[in-house]
């Protein structure tokens, strides 16, 4: 009952870099140093043990991660499928993450995405079904500016096949 009170508490209090974070590792979720997590964030309700976020991470507004899909009573952690999150990551607004995920280093996930599967370390990765965007080179964190961002993603795939490609 604890555990939901302060995971509902956490969606609602300022201090995405203090109060949130502080609130989700007395849950039990393992959160790196220089978290930002937004207002309205859902960690998983029952097994919040099973989520790692990585260092110099944003998770945006409204974002849910989820470790398990079973109804009724709590089962054992092994029931959860953890879902790891590496460093620098950007995980857009209103994303959902699924059961045992992992989120590669420096990878940006675009807002609204459902991530139903790995995904490698620096990519944009978005669209329905989710897949790989771009690559990224210069990671999406407080310490670099969003123009940065773009001006280091680069194509990924076959140039002919991309609009604009020879």
């Amino acid at each position: 009952m604890l555990n939901r009170l302060l995971n509902r508490l956490a969606a609602v209090v300022p201090g995405g870099f203090s109060a949130r974070p502080f609130l989700q590792r007395l849950r039990g979720a393992r959160i790196g140093r220089g978290v930002w997590i937004g207002l309205g964030v859902y960690f998983d309700a029952v097994h919040p043990e099973s989520i790692t976020v990585g260092d110099n991470c944003t998770i945006g507004l409204r974002v849910s991660i989820l470790t398990h899909f079973y109804w009724g009573p709590r089962r054992p952690a092994a029931a959860a499928k953890p879902v790891v999150i590496g460093d620098d990551v950007f995980v857009g607004p209103h994303s959902v993450i699924l059961p045992g995920v992992t989120i590669g280093r420096g990878a940006v996930i675009q807002a609204g995405t459902v991530v139903a599967r790995n995904v490698p370390p620096g990519v944009l990765w978005g669209h329905d079904p989710a897949h790989p965007l771009a690559q990224v080179t210069v990671p999406l964190t407080q310490d670099t500016g969003y123009e940065q961002y773009i001006w280091g993603l680069r194509r990924i795939g076959d140039a002919a096949k991309q609009p604009g490609g020879d």
